[in-house]
């Protein structure tokens, strides 16, 4: 740990903060403080005009020329505005940081005390034990469940199981260990999520680790990615956010690496059947299950939210979370719409299907990429079926009916069919975001 004064013009706003989970850029990061800390945010850069400066060094680490900021995002953001007024996101921000900026007495710091740390792990020792309060914005913020999870996912901490620890121990009775050590905080990182986890064959769920693929497959994948990481081969930058984490296990795929759906764990055939017992009896209508409220149901989906995909998640988000079916069906309605569409796209884009064209409207370039995926053997025959039917204007489940919802004054959203709609389409839609 060292101290030392840093120009603002070399501090990075962290795109990747566990606030927000990975954004495009900085512009991005700093926009989003705005959008949902707004003030706060004005708060604190008039407690930081009166205080002529910030009382806590912002927590950074070298980055080529530059220092990305781990903690104090909000501090140095503030600063940088007050410095340029310009790179605040509306006009009427730009006017408030101008006026601090000509209240400011004498001279604007062009360097700030920061607190340099080189060890990624210490990093996240040092956030997790620092966001206890947020004292009106004036102070640090406390974690909300989702920046909670964030972290979780980035840095593999807080999921209850050490999963390097378990890899370590299998390959070591594997007779596989690599002679170098691994370093177990990049495998953790790396295998931080389950989505990750799953694609070399093994889970963790409550708080027990399995296999959910054949174990010499699975153990094949640990051996590869425990030999790349202790040979230094692949390094904490190459996998620090989703997006080189889903690259580098994209290229083990390609080799051949990672277990296929061969390696699926094989299920008896044949279930002994139960010792007759009494009917249970009927239950009350109070406990029978409740109709879900949201369009999405809130259970994980096993999606990686890279930074470009930063607007479909805020869309999933309050089509999980915050909007009421009984509600909101004309908001829901459109951004269902909206999404589908954007999901669509975000595959397109990805895996560039020869078959699909720019002019092709909707429902053709949904068919189009539920065969491609057919293709890939990621959905069956039977499910492409069902697909094929969101082309028909006459099928209730449809994407005409999506279509009318948001453009026809004549035909009302239902609840009920959008329910519907989402449960004929939502392995589709993921896998589309998942590409």
């Amino acid at each position: 740990m060292s101290f030392r004064k840093i120009e603002l013009s070399k501090l990075v706003i962290n795109r990747a903060n566990d606030r927000h989970g990975e954004l495009e850029n900085e512009t991005a990061a700093i926009s989003w403080l705005f959008s949902n800390r707004e003030t706060h945010m004005r708060n604190l850069a008039k407690d930081i005009l009166q205080s002529r400066g910030v009382f806590d060094p912002p927590l950074v680490s070298p980055s080529d020329d530059t220092y990305i900021v781990y903690d104090g995002n909000r501090r140095t953001t503030c600063l940088k505005l007050i410095s340029n007024p310009r790179r605040a996101p509306t006009v009427e921000l730009q006017q408030f940081f101008k006026k601090l900026k000509d209240d400011w007495p004498g001279a604007i710091p062009e360097k700030i005390e920061c607190q340099i740390e080189r060890d990624r792990d210490r990093i996240d020792e040092i956030l997790f034990r620092r966001h206890t309060g947020s004292q009106n914005g004036v102070g640090q913020s406390m974690w909300d469940d989702r920046m909670k999870s964030n972290f979780v996912t980035r840095s593999g901490r807080g999921s209850g199981i050490n999963v390097a620890d378990e890899i370590e121990k299998r390959l070591k009775e594997a007779n596989k260990l690599p002679r170098r050590k691994i370093p177990r905080s990049n495998l953790n990182r790396l295998l931080s999520a389950e989505v990750f986890r799953n694609r070399i064959g093994i889970s963790v769920s409550k708080g027990r680790f399995s296999y959910v693929r054949n174990a010499d497959a699975a153990l094949k994948a640990m051996e590869r990615v425990a030999k790349d990481l202790a040979s230094k081969k692949v390094v904490l930058g190459d996998i620090w956010d989703v997006e080189g984490k889903a690259n580098y296990l994209d290229s083990l795929e390609k080799e051949g690496i990672l277990p296929t759906a061969s390696d699926a764990i094989d299920r008896p055939s044949f279930t002994p059947r139960p010792s007759p017992s009494p009917k249970p009896p009927r239950p009350s209508p109070a406990s029978r299950p409740r109709k879900r409220e949201t369009l999405i149901p809130q259970i994980d989906y096993g999606i990686a939210w890279p930074g470009r995909l930063q607007r479909h998640r805020a869309i999933w988000e309050e089509l999980q979370f915050n909007l009421i079916l009984e509600d909101h069906p004309n908001a829901i309605s459109a951004l269902f719409r909206v999404l589908l569409e954007l999901s669509v796209e975000n595959y397109i884009d990805v895996t560039k299907p020869t078959t699909v064209h720019a002019n092709d409207k909707l429902s053709k370039k949904m068919l189009k990429v539920a065969e491609d995926l057919n293709s890939s053997s990621v959905i069956d025959a039977k499910y492409l079926s069902e697909l094929k039917k969101a082309q028909h204007a006459e099928e209730i489940i449809s994407v005409d009916t999506l279509h009318r919802y948001v453009h026809s004054p004549n035909f009302t959203p239902s609840p009920d069919h959008l329910r519907a709609i989402w449960d004929s389409i939502d392995e589709f839609l993921t896998h589309c975001l998942k590409a």
